[in-house]
């Protein structure tokens, strides 16, 4: 498929400023969302301090400026592109694994295993002519693919599958964390405080997806800290999705503070996303719905996000 994403550019750069009524501060290596490539020096400095929500500037002045082609990462105040009217006005993009038989979505779990119930040669001899079936017989975990945990997951006394408000799952604004590059595999609280998450699904884009499938998709994986689920909770996220692993650290003993938390106050938890990276950072609606299952905890979803 073409990619038909338009493009998006960043300033990189070293900033100085000076305050009105004395002091300053400096930057090194900053990375600024740029609305477009042709800006002066002058206009991506007044971004610099619009996104810092800096107040008395005296003065900014930009070090070793370079502009590069690279997805926003959602600096406030700055918009993405403009769309042109020969652009589609919908996009559909599919965030989930496919499942099948065999596939090891977290080590030690069951993989898949699909039968036949009903072969299409069986079902001839009960069909009219020309007419054939297949059924067939799924066994599988809960935590397989790209799946929802809902309290039950974690609390016996948690709702289920079953008992969750779709209006909590379907179409809900996505607020797209883009931390790719992140050097800790932890991700703090700090990295959304200049998020609005209140009724948003907060999706973190690691792009741990990559190895998938894989050994090692395992070891190493990014999640979520403890204070970064405080912090969406008291902030009213609804869901909180992210494409690695697990939203927990799995290397740092048995403890699951993230799940832990979020699912305590209710709030929707979805592993092992894919592409989060051709998502904006902001302007995507998000759904990830299971089958109303009772008794159940964990199960598959066909996450999306549309544009």
């Amino acid at each position: 498929m073409t990619d038909a994403r338009i493009p998006e550019y960043r300033a990189h750069f070293d900033a100085t400023v000076a305050f009105v009524n004395g002091g300053g501060l400096t930057a090194e290596g900053f990375r600024l969302d740029l609305p477009s490539a042709h800006l002066s020096e002058g206009e991506i400095a007044r971004l610099f301090v619009q996104h810092l929500g800096l107040a008395l500037v005296g003065e900014v002045r930009l070090g070793d400026l370079r502009i590069v082609e690279e997805a926003h990462r959602g600096s406030r105040g700055v918009g993405a592109a403009e769309r042109s009217e020969s652009d589609p006005s919908r996009r559909v993009i599919d965030l989930s694994h496919p499942i099948r038989a065999g596939l090891i979505t977290y080590p030690g779990l069951p993989a898949p295993v699909i039968t036949p119930h009903l072969t299409r040669e069986d079902s001839r001899a009960t069909y009219a002519p020309g007419t054939e079936f297949a059924m067939d017989v799924i066994t599988m975990i809960g935590n397989t693919g790209t799946y929802l945990d809902s309290p039950y997951h974690r609390y016996a006394d948690g709702g289920d599958l079953a008992s969750l408000d779709l209006s909590s799952l379907v179409g809900l604004r996505a607020e797209v964390i883009h931390v790719p590059d992140a050097i800790e595999r932890g991700v703090p609280a700090s990295v959304f405080f200049d998020r609005d998450v209140a009724g948003a699904a907060v999706l973190v884009h690691t792009g741990w997806d990559a190895h998938f499938g894989t050994p090692a998709y395992a070891a190493g994986a990014p999640y979520l800290t403890d204070d970064a689920a405080a912090h969406l909770v008291e902030q009213g996220a609804v869901l909180v999705g992210i494409d690695s692993l697990n939203i927990d650290d799995t290397e740092g003993g048995g403890a699951r503070p993230v799940h832990s938390r979020l699912l305590a106050a209710g709030v929707h938890v979805v592993e092992h996303l894919t592409r989060l990276g051709e998502l904006p950072p902001r302007g995507a609606r998000f759904t990830a719905a299971p089958p109303a299952v009772e008794g159940f905890g964990t199960f598959p979803v066909r996450a999306f996000a549309e544009l």
